[in-house]
C-alpha cells in the first residue's frame, strides 16, 4: 500500500473511533438538561449512560474475532450504518426507556467497527516504528476523544437541544463510510475463527449481571437479595464463559495470551486508566454545572486541559515507547495519573488556574497510558489474532469505562444518599441524586428550596470527594502492581 493511502487509512478509522469513544463521555454535561427534560431518575440516568459502554464491552470479543472471519473493512462499514441509524433513533428519543435502547443499539454498531479500526492499522502499517506511531496516533483519539466528550457537549448545548449530541454523528457517519467503501481493503485472518454466539451472550450477560449487582447495591434503599441474585447470575455467567473458551479450539478470547506479561500490563492499564478517565469525568462535569453552577459550554471547557494533553501525549508516547521499554511507561504514566489526582484531592477548592493545570497533569497520563497499553497489547499478539488482541484492547476500554461509571458512578450516588439529609415535605427522590433534589426544590418556596438546594450541594461535594480519593487509591495500586509485575520478571 502507498504511504499516502496507509495515512488515508489512519485518518478514516481515527474518524470512526472518535466517534465511538466520544459517545461514552458526550452526555456528561447533556445529563442535567436531559434528566430534566425525560424526568430520568437517578438509576435510569446512570443506565443511560452506562448502557453504551457495557453493550459495547460485552459484544466486542465475538465481534473482533468475527471480523477476522468476514474481513475488518466489511465490519467497519456494516458497523458505521448501525451507529448511524441509532444516532438518529437516540437524537430524538421521547423518554427515558427509548433513549437506553437506542444506546444499546448505538453500541452494537460501535463494536462492530471499534476492533476494526485497530486491526486495520496492524494489518496496513508493516514498519515497526510506522505502526508504533499509528498506534500512538490510535490511542491519543481514543484516551482525547473520551476525554473531549463533555467540551463537544457543552458546545452543542450552548445553541441546541440534548438531542444534538448524537446528531452530529450522522454527518461523520456518512463521510466515513463513503471513503472508507473506496480506500480500505477487505483484509481477513489467515486462519479465521468461527463466530461463537454463545459465548457473546455469556460475556454480556456476565457483565450486565456484575454492573447491575453494584448498582443495585448502591441505590438508596437497595434490595440486597436482588443484588445478590444478579451478582450471582453474572458470576455464573462468567464461569460458564470462561470454561467454554478453554474448552474451544477457537476461542474468542485465548487465555494463553495473558500469559505474556507485558500483554496482562497493557490489559490492566488500559481498564484502570478508562476507569479513572470515564468515572473522574462523569463526576467532575456534574459538579462543575449542579454546585458551581457553570453553564454546559463553561464545564466542558473546563474539562478541556485533558483532551489536549491527551492528544500531545499520546503520538510522542509511541515515539519514546520503543526506547523507554513497556512497563516502565505504564507504571511511570499510571503514577502521574494517581498524582494528579491526589492533588486535586487536596485542592478541589483551589483557583480555576490550578485545576485547569491539573487536568492537564492528568490529560498527559492518561494519553501516555492508553498509547502505551494499546501498544503493547498489539505488539504483543500475533498478527492471526490481529482482532482478537484488539477486542481485548477495547474490551478493557470500554468495560473500563463502564466500571469507572458503575464503580464511581455508583460511589458518588451512595455517598451522596448517606450525606443528604431530606426535609419532611420534599419527596424522598431527594436523596437519590442531587439533580432530582434540584427538580423537588423547584416546587417549594424559594427559601425552602434555597435551603435544600444548599443542603444537596454539600452532600454531594462530600461524595465528590471520597469519589476522587478512591479513583486515587485505583490509579497507585494499579502503577504499582505493574512496576512489581515487571521486577519479578525481569
Amino acid at each position: 500500500m502507498s504511504s499516502r493511502n496507509r495515512w488515508l487509512v489512519l485518518a478514516i478509522v481515527s474518524s470512526a473511533l472518535f466517534l465511538i469513544v466520544i459517545d461514552m463521555t458526550v452526555l456528561y454535561t447533556a445529563l442535567p438538561r436531559l434528566t430534566h427534560d425525560l424526568a430520568a431518575t437517578g438509576t435510569e440516568k446512570l443506565w443511560i449512560v452506562n448502557a453504551y459502554p457495557l453493550v459495547v464491552a460485552g459484544l466486542l470479543p465475538g465481534l473482533g474475532g468475527l471480523g477476522d472471519r468476514v474481513g475488518h473493512k466489511r465490519m467497519f462499514l456494516y458497523g458505521l450504518i448501525v451507529f448511524g441509524l441509532a444516532s438518529l433513533a437516540a437524537a430524538f428519543s421521547p423518554s427515558p426507556s427509548i433513549l437506553i435502547a437506542s444506546r444499546v443499539v448505538l453500541a452494537i454498531g460501535a463494536a462492530m467497527m471499534m476492533p476494526a479500526t485497530l486491526s486495520l492499522i496492524r494489518l496496513t502499517f508493516t514498519d515497526e516504528k510506522e505502526r508504533a506511531f499509528a498506534i500512538g496516533i490510535w490511542a491519543a483519539v481514543a484516551s482525547g476523544g473520551a476525554a473531549l466528550g463533555p467540551v463537544i457537549g457543552g458546545l452543542l448545548l450552548e445553541w441546541f437541544w440534548w438531542g444534538s449530541v448524537f446528531l452530529i454523528n450522522v454527518p461523520v457517519v456518512f463521510l466515513a463510510f463513503v471513503s472508507g467503501a473506496l480506500i480500505l481493503v477487505n483484509k481477513r485472518a489467515t486462519h479465521p475463527h468461527p463466530f461463537d454466539l454463545i459465548g457473546s451472550v455469556q460475556v454480556m450477560a456476565a457483565l450486565v449481571g456484575l454492573i447491575s449487582a453494584v448498582k443495585e447495591v448502591s441505590k438508596p434503599e437497595p434490595s440486597l437479595p436482588l443484588a445478590g441474585l444478579t451478582f450471582a447470575l453474572g458470576l455464573i455467567a462468567m464461569t460458564a464463559f470462561v470454561s467454554r473458551q478453554r474448552a474451544s479450539a477457537n476461542p474468542l478470547i485465548d487465555f494463553d495470551l495473558f500469559r505474556n506479561a507485558q500483554f496482562t500490563s497493557g490489559v490492566i492499564a488500559a481498564l484502570v486508566a478508562s476507569a479513572a478517565l470515564i468515572g473522574v469525568e462523569l463526576v467532575f462535569s456534574q459538579r462543575l454545572q449542579l454546585v458551581l453552577g457553570l453553564s454546559p459550554l463553561q464545564a466542558g471547557l473546563m474539562v478541556l486541559p485533558i483532551p489536549i494533553a491527551s492528544f500531545l501525549a499520546g503520538p510522542l508516547t509511541g515515539l519514546a515507547l520503543p526506547h523507554l521499554g513497556a512497563a516502565r511507561v505504564l507504571s511511570g504514566a499510571l503514577a502521574l495519573t494517581g498524582i494528579a489526582l491526589a492533588i486535586y484531592f487536596l485542592t478541589y477548592h483551589g483557583p480555576a488556574w490550578l485545576w485547569l493545570s491539573i487536568l492537564a497533569v492528568m490529560g498527559v497520563g492518561i494519553g501516555a497510558t492508553m498509547t502505551a497499553a494499546s501498544s503493547v497489547i498489539m505488539q504483543s499478539a500475533p498478527e492471526e489474532h490481529a482482532g482478537m488482541a484488539a477486542s481485548i484492547e477495547e474490551v478493557s476500554f470500554e468495560l473500563g469505562g463502564a466500571l469507572g461509571i458503575a464503580i464511581l458512578g455508583s460511589a458518588m450516588t451512595m455517598l451522596y444518599t448517606r450525606s443528604m439529609s431530606v426535609p419532611a415535605n420534599v419527596p424522598a427522590t431527594a436523596a437519590d441524586s442531587l439533580d432530582e433534589a434540584l427538580l423537588a426544590a423547584e416546587a417549594l418556596p424559594a427559601r425552602a428550596a434555597a435551603q435544600l438546594a444548599a443542603t444537596a450541594r454539600n452532600a454531594f461535594d462530600e461524595a465528590f470527594v471520597g469519589v476522587i480519593a478512591l479513583a486515587t487509591i485505583l490509579v497507585f495500586g494499579a502503577a504499582i502492581g505493574i512496576w512489581r509485575k515487571a521486577a519479578n520478571n525481569s
